[in-house]
């Protein structure tokens, strides 16, 4: 069992930056592959980013290439999600999600937090 409790959203003009947090309970957080969804009003839930249990390798969505870092601290059981030139349509809640493997579906990921609200003024 993993509980994610996830930080650091908030409001932001266009052009900031945020950095949002993950943090995980359980001894056996490096064994997860930890990834970010967004959802915006009236929007499915999309994959935003994912890194695997070392964090070797990372994943994004196109749309935040360039702009959205993804990194974690195995020994603090925290994933971040660094998110700079923020666009307004960038604005949702973001979640944070957890599974043994790599997925970019909803469905692929067993454990989820809360959400966070990202909100991106123009």
């Amino acid at each position: 069992q993993v509980q994610l409790v996830e930080s650091g959203g908030g409001l932001v003009q266009a052009g900031g930056s945020l950095r949002l947090s993950c943090a995980a309970s359980g001894r056996t957080f490096s064994s997860y592959v930890m990834a970010w969804f967004r959802q915006a009003p009236g929007k499915e839930r999309e994959f935003v980013a994912a890194i695997s249990w070392g964090g070797r390798n990372t994943y994004y969505t196109e749309s935040v290439k360039g702009r959205f870092t993804i990194s974690r601290d195995n020994a603090k059981n925290t994933v971040y999600l660094q998110m700079n030139s923020l666009k307004p349509e960038d604005t949702a809640v973001y979640y944070c999600a957890a599974d043994r493997e790599y997925s970019r579906v909803m469905h692929g990921y067993d454990y989820w937090g809360q959400g966070t609200q990202v909100t991106v003024s123009s």
